[in-house]
């Protein structure tokens, strides 16, 4: 069972940055997909940013210009860059990855605050 370990999240002030980490682990099928959701509450789950295997990054509107995501193949690991913070970002931020045969692992999630 893979195993994500995120970590990165607190409190800023707007226009501040924090970035985010995942590290995936007991990895028995090859990850294709890692990315990042998140969840205010009472609303639903969403995609913020993805990357493929290869490196072609996904982002939601909301957070073009302002967030960048990349990987680390080797280190099975996933990093989220983001800039320029808003108080709309507040929200758990899960870490998400796809393996080869479609099977979807989440992270526990990491809070991010950001005070206006």
């Amino acid at each position: 069972q893979v195993q994500l370990a995120e970590s990165g999240g607190g409190l800023v002030q707007s226009g501040g940055s924090l970035r985010l980490s995942c590290a995936a682990s007991r990895i028995s099928s090859r990850i294709n997909t890692m990315g990042w959701f998140h969840q205010a509450p009472g609303k639903q789950r969403e995609l913020v940013a993805r990357i493929t295997r290869d490196g072609n990054p996904t982002y939601a509107d909301s957070v073009k210009g302002r967030f960048t995501i990349s990987r680390d193949n080797a280190q099975n690991t996933v990093y989220l860059q983001m800039n320029s913070l808003k108080p709309e970002d507040t929200s758990v931020y899960y870490c998400n990855a796809v393996d080869v045969g479609g099977k979807f692992y989440w992270g526990t999630g990491t809070l991010v605050t950001v005070s206006s």
